[in-house]
């Protein structure tokens, strides 16, 4: 079939068939696409703020992927190219804010204090990121799925927690803040021999959290693989909402990692690492605080 090439008086591709706006398409066909398609999907859907207003050059290089990957993503959705695959982001972008923007008595609500100055220096400008981060994942995480995570760890008879890479040391942290609450908790951070037995004694007893960002690895993808198979309960905390991990999950918590920098943020993360924690924690306050106190003079 002859793909239909849009032209500045015909619809985006994804309008064609009605008002669906451009995540929800990508998110539609998300599976016909190649796997470095994919990266470029799950960053556009989860940051089309930075999609709207990025050159595809800076949108290749947060994907972990090449300019020209992003140009072919936008003729596979039916695209001429990435800056009509951008007018579009942008149009969703717009009706977002307008949506959400909201009204008071008939009168427009008005904009929180900013911050910092217009002229920020990067070093304001990159707190300024993670400020916008933590409210984000604060309005995007379900309650239900936070208060079912915090179920889920504080009745596990083990926690396994899967984390590689950068995830390692949060995988690390998480696990410190459970034993503080003398919970047994194991992490997986590379396939050594030690790390793989840990996986083989997966069962039904054990929950198995998932970390990622962006793409997630292989060891983390199996994990979750092995726990389903063996019927364990399975949490996803991610910043990509369309992550293999997240499919594979049966709870997922999503944060936002926008970043000015050179790598992803994840002060997200660690809110919802810390917050999970202090979730369990207040489950029974007083018999926790005593097991602080004497895992610390061990």
């Amino acid at each position: 079939m002859k793909r239909t090439v849009p032209t500045p008086h015909a619809p985006a591709p994804h309008e064609a068939h009605g008002h669906q706006s451009l995540s929800a398409y990508i998110q539609a066909r998300f599976d016909e696409f190649s796997r470095s398609q994919k990266d470029v999907a799950q960053y556009i859907v989860d940051h089309l703020d930075e999609v709207a207003f990025q050159t595809a050059e800076e949108l290749a290089r947060r994907a972990n992927t090449s300019s020209s990957t992003v140009v072919r993503f936008s003729q596979a959705l039916g695209f001429e190219g990435f800056p009509e695959l951008q007018g579009s982001a942008r149009e969703e972008y717009r009706r977002r804010h307008t949506v959400t923007g909201g009204t008071t008595n008939g009168h427009v609500a008005a904009s929180p204090e900013p911050l910092f100055s217009l002229d920020q220096n990067p070093f304001e400008t990159a707190v300024a990121s993670d400020h916008v981060n933590v409210e984000e994942t604060a309005r995007k995480v379900s309650r239900r799925d936070v208060e079912a995570t915090v179920e889920a760890i504080a009745t596990a008879e083990r926690v396994l927690i899967a984390g590689t890479d950068q995830m390692a040391f949060f995988a690390s942290y998480l696990r410190h803040l459970l034993m503080l609450l003398d919970l047994r908790a194991e992490i997986v951070a590379s396939p050594s021999q030690e790390a793989l037995s840990r996986l083989g004694r997966i069962d039904e007893g054990t929950l198995v959290i998932g970390l990622s960002a962006g793409r997630p690895h292989p060891l983390v993808v199996r994990a979750m693989k092995l726990a389903r198979h063996r019927k364990a309960r399975t949490v996803a905390v991610t910043d990509a909402t369309l992550s293999e991990v997240a499919k594979l999950a049966q709870i997922r918590l999503y944060y936002s990692s926008n970043s000015p920098a050179y790598v992803r943020s994840h002060t997200a993360l660690l809110s919802i690492i810390q917050a999970l924690a202090y979730g369990v924690y207040s489950r029974d306050a007083p018999s926790y605080q005593e097991r602080i106190k004497a895992f610390r003079l061990k």
